[in-house]
């Protein structure tokens, strides 16, 4: 009789203390749990060994990554319901190893430990990153951490991307096209660092080279743009000389802790940051302000998490660290300002665009799924189901303020202390009336 579904929700009922959101269909074909609702697929049963020795959210992970677990429904609406019963107890779960006393919780894991097959777990899919060694951050690590995630191919960028091949938050109005969405988002950040002909510009984590040559193009700047991406920097040069724009873009496979030819006018750091590390921001924030000239500016755009009441108790996401951005840290916003200004800057204006990315990410998803088959010959099965699963995650964090990105705005000011900003830097809309 097929009944490892029925058995199964019945064991993660007794485990959790709960009952499930979602139905499970196991690998004999079983289904169970309330109708109507998406379906957890567990195609084998080395999933339940895999959650088994990583309890919570790398176990999942990797169960995903290898295939073995899936979904048949909305894969936002899925992660969502199960948010609060497995995803975020990634952290607490790792408690779960240690010995059960209540007898009913034992009964409950002997039973799962036998319905999961034979021990050990299978090794985790070639996807994750391997062992790490030596110091976070150094030059060494940081830049075999880049190549993990953006040497992955840059055909397989451009599906997810779109022509724009910019990788961070767009920014919209109302819900209008992607590429659109991104131009103004380096418009925009041109328009706050008010760069004008001749403006000498550094771009720290150019990407594929879609800021420098809007800036040179539509603003006549000289740009320099680094990134620690062998592929993006082959990337980027192809597209400058396709645009005509040599004489006016450089870009460099460089470490920004290895720029030392300033002074520039103005400094461009779009979804860089989050790769700095606690233990280097304000090596960072020092030596981004010993490159800029009296009065010139530097816009930080940065992903931000929620302040813990203990930081001493922040963790970083298992699921992306092995998968996505190897050694990635998020900072609050408060502390990110504040080691600008340690650092000398003055934050002239921070913006918070968090409703932007969760757009951003859902018409990156889209494109994927647009795509898979392609995305899954390019890269392999298990990168594009991380791609997937990040990617959608990450818009739910972000709609639910789980997660934000800001920009900051900040100057070097001239000697006498000032600014050389307007006394009315933005223009604001008025609010809707009636």
């Amino acid at each position: 009789m097929a009944d490892a579904a029925l058995r199964l929700t019945a064991l993660a009922e007794e485990l959790l203390g709960e009952p499930l959101p979602v139905r499970i269909r196991a690998w004999d074909g079983s289904e169970s749990g309330p109708p109507g609702a998406p379906v957890l697929v567990i195609r084998n049963r080395r999933a339940l060994r895999r959650l088994l020795w990583k309890p919570g959210e790398l176990g999942l992970a990797r169960a995903w990554v290898a295939g073995e677990l899936d979904i048949d429904g909305d894969l936002y609406e899925t992660l969502d319901l199960m948010a609060g019963l497995l995803w975020e107890r990634g952290a607490d779960a790792k408690d779960t190893v240690h010995p059960v006393r209540d007898p009913k919780l034992r009964t409950a894991a002997r039973s799962l430990l036998r319905l999961a097959g034979p021990w050990p777990p299978p090794p985790p899919p070639v996807e994750e990153v391997r062992r790490r060694t030596g110091p976070l951050h150094t030059k060494r690590r940081d830049k075999e951490a880049i190549s993990h995630h953006y040497d992955v191919g840059n055909d397989f960028y451009e599906l997810v991307l779109g022509p724009s091949m910019v990788y961070s938050c767009a920014y919209w109005e109302d819900d209008g096209n992607l590429e659109d969405a991104q131009r103004d988002k380096l418009d925009l950040v041109c328009r706050k660092l008010a760069l004008k002909e001749g403006d000498r510009l550094l771009d720290v984590g150019c990407g594929w080279g879609s800021m420098a040559i809007h800036a040179a193009r539509e603003y006549g700047a000289r740009v320099t743009g680094v990134t620690l991406s062998v592929e993006q920097a082959a990337y980027a040069r192809k597209r400058i000389a396709e645009e005509g724009l040599t004489d006016r873009i450089e870009i460099r496979v460089q470490d920004y802790r290895d720029v030392r030819d300033g002074p520039y006018d103005a400094i461009s750091s779009i979804g860089m940051a989050e790769h700095v590390g606690s233990v280097r921001y304000r090596e960072y924030a020092d030596d981004l302000y010993a490159l800029l000239k009296p009065g010139g500016r530097l816009l930080n755009h940065q992903i931000a998490r929620r302040p813990e009441r203990d930081e001493s108790a922040y963790h970083v996401d298992e699921f992306i660290d092995a998968y996505v951005f190897p050694d990635g840290e998020l900072a609050p916003l408060g502390r990110t300002v504040a080691t600008l200004e340690e650092a000398g800057f003055e934050a002239r204006d921070v913006e918070s665009i968090r409703e932007h990315y969760a757009l951003t990410l859902r018409r990156w998803v889209a494109n994927l799924e647009k795509h898979w088959d392609r995305a899954v010959t390019m890269t392999s099965p298990g990168r594009a189901r991380v791609w997937r699963l990040y990617m959608a995650a990450s818009a739910l964090s972000f709609e639910h303020n789980k997660i934000g990105v800001n920009q900051i705005l900040a100057v070097r000011p001239v000697d006498d202390g000032s600014s050389r900003m307007p006394l009315r830097a933005r223009v604001w809309k008025a609010s809707a009336t009636g």
